[in-house]
């Protein structure tokens, strides 16, 4: 409740300066906020607790160190924010490299970045970092290594788990900030180790939110995709894959994922081109709780292959709705095709649509203009076994279809 009343005041004070156009002053009141909550740990217990992101070890908030007088006349506002930020994150982030076994002997096979979110020695970085790894190693901001254990990992996320034999006092963990309360526009900071250049930090903003990005693999009852993934300028580039994407008050919002490249590259690999993908906090505090108490995440799975905006058909059809998703195709007896949704026929020849299957107007009430949106919804709040309620328009009307949802297939 605390953070939610300085931030309040934070956000009442920029309103406040907006006229004027005072970026500095706000700047300002951040600093001493930052300097605030500073007084505030030293005056409570050391092992301050916030509520857990998983069910055993407690997630610990790092403690912020105040900035003194002497920093203040040397750099702004701004700077000092930042700095401040820098030396209380940057121990939780590491290094992560990758060996894999052959004849015997063990050869590099990758790197990336990763951070810590509890005292327990628990790291998250990406699936695709460690993904067939047969050692992983942890290299410490202060250039100590240890050996990690990989808990689990989920490719549909590209979230990984890992856990180390360090003493709870030689780690500093992170905070998982609320990723739905983030907003395009608020600056944001990646740490990472972008072409092996360890502890680099970079400035950016959330350029968007709701992106998807496709899951690596897929199988014949449907590709998948994850939803709700953050937008960044920051720049990342390859190595920063697993470590924080970070708002101003160092609370991890993403795992930075992948960027979108043009055919620049430095050193051979594809380089940052300002368009970076974070996978959301949230989601990292659902996957790191499925892997540890059930060894895998499972995912609802509605059974639909493919589908269509309402503007990829205008031309075609004439319909009197203003949002939805038209279904491509249903999966035969998977979840939808048991409820009674109808896909669309698609010419092979063309790819056109030749007769128009059900468009689904919501989902449990909520009004949806995509197909991200409709997955989005279906990831974050359900599980397989739950009942669930498609409205579509069909032939000129609307109806309600109930549907048992299934589990994805592995």
């Amino acid at each position: 409740m605390r953070n939610k009343a300085l931030l309040s005041v934070i956000a009442a004070t920029a309103l406040l300066l907006s006229g004027c156009g005072s970026i500095s002053s706000f700047m300002r009141s951040l600093a001493e906020e930052v300097e605030v909550r500073a007084v505030e740990a030293t005056a409570r217990s050391e092992t301050e607790t916030i509520t857990p992101v998983i069910n055993a070890p407690v997630v610990v908030r790092p403690t912020p160190t105040a900035i003194p007088d002497s920093a203040r006349a040397k750099f702004d506002e701004e700077e000092a924010v930042l700095i401040n930020l820098y030396e209380r994150v940057n121990p939780a982030v590491v290094s992560i490299s990758v060996s894999r076994s052959a004849g015997g002997r063990f050869t590099a096979a990758g790197s990336g970045s990763g951070f810590v979110i509890d005292t327990a020695g628990y790291i998250v970085t990406n699936n695709h970092v460690v993904d067939g790894a047969d050692r992983i190693n942890v290299i410490f901001s202060d250039g100590t290594r240890a050996r990690a254990e990989l808990v689990g990992a989920d490719s549909y996320s590209d979230l990984a788990l890992l856990k180390v034999n360090r003493p709870p006092e030689r780690l500093t963990a992170v905070e998982l900030a609320d990723s739905d309360e983030v907003k395009v526009g608020q600056r944001v900071i990646a740490i990472g180790n972008p072409f092996g250049l360890a502890g680099t930090m970079t400035l950016g903003i959330v350029s968007a939110r709701g992106r998807v990005l496709p899951e690596a693999s897929s199988t014949g009852q449907g590709s998948f995709s994850n939803p709700d993934i953050i937008q960044t300028d920051a720049a990342i580039n390859p190595g920063n894959s697993g470590g924080p994407l970070l708002d101003m008050r160092g609370r991890v919002i993403g795992v930075n994922t992948a960027i979108r490249t043009t055919n620049q590259t430095i050193f051979g690999q594809p380089a940052n081109s300002g368009v970076g993908f974070a996978v959301p906090s949230n989601t990292v505090k659902r996957v790191v709780q499925a892997l540890l108490s059930e060894g895998r995440v499972r995912y609802p799975y509605l059974g639909i292959q493919g589908a269509f905006s309402l503007a990829e058909v205008g031309d075609q059809f004439e319909l009197p709705i203003e949002r939805g998703v038209v279904v491509g195709g249903v999966v035969e007896g998977g979840p939808v095709a048991r409820a009674g949704l109808r896909g669309s026929v698609i010419s092979r020849a063309t790819g056109q649509i030749t007769r128009l299957g059900d468009v689904i107007l919501a989902f449990n009430g909520q009004p949806i203009s995509n197909y991200e949106e409709l997955i989005a919804l279906l990831v974050k709040n359900h599980r397989p076994g739950d009942r669930v309620t498609l409205t579509v328009w069909r032939d000129g009307r609307q109806l309600d279809l109930t549907v048992t949802l299934g589990e994805r297939p592995r």
